[in-house]
């Protein structure tokens, strides 16, 4: 066997090792979008001035 075959055959054989090591099993799919019941609720806006303050 010559060393461009062995080289194609590990070359070959590591590009499938990489392709199966994704870690994401089945079909892929969208997270799904949080409901706003269980979204965090915004921080409230500073509306006074630092100066007004007593």
């Amino acid at each position: 066997m010559s060393k461009r075959v062995f080289y194609r055959i590990v070359l070959t054989g590591f590009a499938l090792v990489l392709l199966s090591a994704c870690g994401n099993k089945g079909p892929l799919v969208m997270p799904d979008k949080p409901d706003a019941a269980t979204a965090p609720a915004p921080a409230p806006a500073a509306d006074v001035p630092p100066d007004s303050q007593p």
